[in-house]
């Protein structure tokens, strides 16, 4: 069996490699940086991949402080609606003394994880760039842009969209007999897990922008792959959705199937040009 996909890659890499092995003086300035075609140790990349934690971690620290201060606030914006989406009568519930305390504390990690997001994003930008040619560093902008909107587009969809029309669907198995108390930890858990599952995926244009620019992907090959494309995009929304039901499946579906097409058009407009190209 043969991935077109995987051969297009390899190649490139080779490319790149191959380029990077030449002697500076002999090959085009723009592919090379300020000291050179010089490679990292393992070690240096572990170093480097160390100081982007810490500093990603710093970030995330100082999102969760923030959104203690607005803790009240955030707790209300998320849990209260989920209450009122309830049967009559039944209430958002902890049984464990520190579970409503440790709740806010999750809460305020995962607000601190969306306020932090620009820096995480400038640092992953930063742990790959040193592998990058100089004019492939100067996308820093964009993709530190798009990939922070795309994400918190993504958390507000999930917030607005999916996780409520999954939580009525959980709700709606209530009997005179049964009544829907669940407890809020468990709430958060599945709540965070569509959030940031919606967040991640919501990043494929960002992904294909980059890939495009580097030549790695191009429209056509993600207009050929679409039946496939749509194949695992269901596959990851019925990973990411628990509820089982197909509406809420197709609901987080649907706009990656939209995202994808998007991608599709933006590797057409962004792609490689070549030298005749450019000029």
């Amino acid at each position: 069996m043969r991935f077109p996909f995987t051969k297009t890659l390899a190649n490139s890499l080779r490319e790149r490699t191959a380029l990077s092995a030449r002697p500076s003086a002999a090959s085009d300035p723009d592919e090379f940086d300020e000291n050179g075609a010089g490679k990292m140790s393992f070690l240096d990349h572990l170093d480097e991949l160390r100081k982007r934690l810490v500093v990603s971690a710093f970030a995330v620290l100082a999102g969760f402080l923030i959104a203690l201060a607005f803790i009240t606030r955030i707790f209300d914006f998320i849990m209260r609606p989920l209450q009122q989406m309830l049967p009559a009568g039944s209430k958002l519930i902890y049984t464990e003394p520190t579970e409503a305390f440790m709740l806010q504390l999750k809460l305020a990690a995962l607000a601190g994880i969306i306020v932090a997001a620009p820096i995480i994003m400038w640092q992953l930008w930063l742990f790959v760039a040193p592998g990058l040619y100089v004019h492939e560093k100067r996308l820093a902008i964009p993709f530190i842009l798009m990939s922070t909107v795309f994400f918190v587009m993504g958390a507000a969809f999930s917030h607005y969209v999916v996780f409520p029309w999954a939580w009525v669907f959980l709700a709606s198995f209530t009997t005179d007999y049964m009544m829907f108390a669940p407890k809020i930890d468990a709430v958060f858990s599945l709540y965070a897990q569509m959030l940031l599952g919606t967040g991640v995926i919501f990043e494929m244009p960002t992904v294909v922008f980059f890939m495009a620019r580097m030549g790695l992907i191009t429209a056509g090959f993600l207009l050929r792959k679409f039946k496939y494309a749509v194949l695992i995009i269901f596959i990851v929304a019925a990973v990411i959705t628990p509820t089982g039901d197909m509406v809420t499946q197709t609901l987080m579906a649907a706009p990656m199937i939209v995202l994808y097409l998007i991608s599709i058009i933006i590797a057409w407009v962004f792609k490689k040009r070549t030298p005749t190209e450019a000029a």
